[in-house]
């Protein structure tokens, strides 16, 4: 099996270590290939990968690419925000995610911590978590109008902090037809999606997302999974990759998808 992580963050954005500290681990852990997803820039709140930062970044990890090309893939791409501005023609592959929500010119971020998570429930959605999550479901429907992605980032991320402060149901059919809804939308406009385990390396969840009754959908709808750790230390960079084989195999899973110099192309599980 080949084995893959297309969602990692180094220190061009938010992550801990260099391009070339992360593909060390990566060979080290016996990765077949690895992919670098740096946050897009977010002209709102100057996050991400800086402008003038972004010819540096393609070419730093194309020179990796080559100077390991008998030990190991790498691959250039981008992890999309949906309220991002910048060109991604030159990417080998884009993960397209939603991390924040608009109030009048001002964001708010699903992915926060649990304070910024209580206040932005209670300040904007009167204390209804399931509002909240109908909110992110609502945007990710809109996700293919800002871009051609190759992946959909973290699906269920609304309810990262779930586990902890327990705002939502989400085994309730309210919750899950907010889910359908988001999947029949991005049908046909994204094809791949990825099991995302960076919650439970960063300690936020004991499982990854997105939550086995969405993966039965997706895999209804004929999506194809990815797995990756969005990883931001090197130290998890393979964290729950066995585990989350056997959660998309008992969701009637047959093969996960990984990228290649030729593509995607399906690895069975």
């Amino acid at each position: 099996m080949i084995k893959q992580n297309l969602h990692t963050h180094c220190t061009y954005c938010d992550g801990k270590d260099m391009p070339e500290e992360m593909i060390l681990t990566a060979i080290d852990k016996g990765f077949d290939s690895i992919g670098f997803s740096s946050h897009s820039y977010m002209h709102w709140n100057g996050r991400g990968l800086l402008p003038e930062s972004q010819r540096d970044y393609c070419t730093e990890i194309r020179d990796l690419a080559r100077k390991y090309s008998k030990q190991i893939d790498v691959f250039c791409g981008i992890e999309y925000d949906m309220y991002s501005d910048v060109d991604i023609s030159d990417f080998d592959y884009a993960i397209g995610s939603v991390h924040y929500m608009d109030f009048d010119g001002k964001l708010c971020g699903f992915d926060r911590d649990v304070k910024a998570v209580r206040e932005y429930i209670k300040d904007h959605f009167g204390g209804d978590g399931m509002k909240f999550c109908r909110e992110y479901y609502n945007l990710m429907a809109q996700l293919p109008d800002y871009g051609e992605f190759d992946i959909i980032g973290h699906f269920d991320l609304c309810v990262k902090l779930n586990q902890k402060i327990h705002f939502v149901d989400e085994g309730s059919e309210e919750y899950i037809s907010y889910a359908f809804d988001a999947i029949d939308a991005l049908k046909g406009e994204i094809p791949f999606f990825e099991v995302n385990t960076g919650c439970i390396s960063r300690g936020y969840r004991s499982v990854p997302y997105p939550i086995p009754r969405i993966l039965k959908e997706l895999r209804r709808q004929g999506f194809g999974a990815v797995i990756t750790s969005d990883c931001h230390d090197s130290t998890f960079l393979d964290c729950y990759y066995d585990e989350s084989r056997e959660l998309l195999a008992s969701c009637g899973f047959r093969e996960i998808y990984v990228l290649t110099r030729d593509g995607f192309v399906p690895s069975k599980i």
